[in-house]
C-alpha cells in the first residue's frame, strides 16, 4: 500500500498531527481542531487553502491569519516535513491509511453530519467502503456480566445475519462483544478507536478480519496516541455518525463516556434513533436516557424484523413520541 493524498491532507496533518514516531510525542504547539477550523475558512474568504499554507511563503498569506496563529508557531508546525515523512513511513508499514477532510475519501457520514466538529484527518486500517454503509452502533461500558456480554453478542450476530454492520468503540466490554458476535457470525464491523489504532491493526486477531473486508479500524487520532479520558468522549459522536441507529446496552448515570455520548445525541446532534436495552435489569442510567427521548429496544429475533426496524427509524427520524408510535 502507498499513501497518497492531496497537500491539503499535508498542511492538515502539519498543522494539526503529533506525528508519533514511537518514541517521542513532542512537537510544537498543535492547532486544535477548533483553531484548525478558523483558520481554513479565514483562507477561504481569500480564495486560499490549507495547501497554501505550505506552498506560499509569510509574505503571501493575509495579515489576518496572524491574529489567529502566531507566525512562529505557525511555521514550527510547517517544518515538521522530516518528522511527516517518518510518520507516512511508520503508517504504510502497518498498512494505515490517512485521509484529510478535503479529501473524496475522507468519510462521507462523518463529513455530511458533522460539518462543524468533523475531524481534520482521519487514520484507519481496512475497506473504507464499510464506513458509508450506515449499521447499527451499540455502546455501553466496559464493565459488564456474562449475561449482558451474551445478549450483546447476540445482537451482533443478529445484524450479521441481516447484514447491517455493527459501528463500536473497540473498548473491551460492551463493545468487543457487539463486534465479536457480527465477525464470528460473517458480518461485517467498524470500530471507531480512541487510542491505539497501530496496535489493534497488528493485532493477530484482528488480521483475518481486516484481510477478508469484515473489519475496519477508524481514529481521529495518531495510530500511536495512547488512552485519553478526552478523547474516548470526543470519539462518541463519530460512532453516532456513522450509523443509522444506536443502541444502548448500559451506562451509567450522569457520568462516563456512554451517558455523555448518548445525552449528546438526544439532546444536541440528534443525528440517529437512540435506543436504550429494555430486557433484563436496565439500571438508572438507562431509564434516565428513556427520560431524555432514547426509544426502548423492541428485542427484534429476527433479521428481517432488524431491517425493517432500523429502515422505519432512518426514513422517518421524528421526535421520539413520533418514533416509538413506529413500533
Amino acid at each position: 500500500m502507498t499513501l497518497s493524498f492531496s497537500a491539503n491532507t499535508q498542511a492538515a496533518l502539519l498543522l494539526t498531527a503529533p506525528l508519533i514516531d514511537g518514541a517521542t510525542d513532542s512537537h510544537p504547539s498543535l492547532l486544535s481542531p477548533t483553531e484548525y477550523r478558523k483558520v481554513c475558512s479565514l483562507l477561504s474568504r481569500f480564495d486560499m487553502q490549507p495547501s497554501d499554507l505550505v506552498q506560499r511563503s509569510s509574505a503571501e498569506l493575509p495579515e489576518q491569519l496572524k491574529a489567529l496563529v502566531d507566525d512562529s508557531r505557525l511555521r514550527a508546525l510547517l517544518d515538521r516535513g522530516f518528522q511527516l515523512t517518518q510518520a507516512l513511513e511508520r503508517w504504510q508499514a502497518r498498512a494505515i491509511w490517512v485521509t484529510g477532510h478535503t479529501e473524496e475519501t475522507y468519510p462521507g457520514r462523518i463529513s455530511t453530519r458533522l460539518p462543524d466538529h468533523a475531524p481534520p484527518v482521519m487514520y484507519g486500517c481496512g475497506d473504507r467502503r464499510l464506513l458509508e454503509l450506515g449499521g447499527l452502533a451499540v455502546v455501553g461500558s466496559r464493565a459488564v456480566d456474562d449475561w449482558l456480554t451474551q445478549y450483546t453478542e447476540d445482537v451482533g450476530r443478529l445484524a450479521a445475519q441481516a447484514k447491517m454492520s455493527i459501528i463500536s468503540g473497540g473498548a473491551r466490554g460492551i463493545d468487543q462483544a457487539s463486534m465479536r458476535g457480527a465477525l464470528d457470525a460473517g458480518g461485517s464491523t467498524v470500530g471507531v478507536l480512541s487510542d491505539s489504532l497501530e496496535r489493534a491493526a497488528l493485532n493477530r486477531e484482528h488480521r483475518e478480519f481486516i484481510l477478508n473486508g469484515q473489519l475496519t479500524l477508524v481514529s481521529p487520532y495518531d495510530p500511536s496516541a495512547g488512552f485519553n479520558i478526552g478523547h474516548a468522549m470526543q470519539r462518541n459522536k463519530l460512532i453516532y455518525a456513522l450509523s443509522d441507529a444506536a443502541l444502548v446496552m448500559n451506562s451509567d448515570f450522569e457520568k462516563g463516556g456512554t451517558w455523555a455520548g448518548a445525552i449528546e445525541q438526544l439532546d444536541k446532534f440528534r443525528l440517529v434513533p437512540v435506543y436504550v436495552r429494555s430486557k433484563g435489569d436496565v439500571g438508572k442510567g438507562l431509564e434516565a436516557l428513556r427520560q431524555h427521548g432514547a426509544i426502548p429496544w423492541p428485542e427484534p429475533t429476527r433479521a428481517d424484523d432488524l431491517l425493517q426496524l432500523i429502515e422505519k427509524q432512518s426514513a422517518e427520524p421524528g421526535s421520539p413520541a413520533e418514533q416509538l408510535s413506529l413500533l
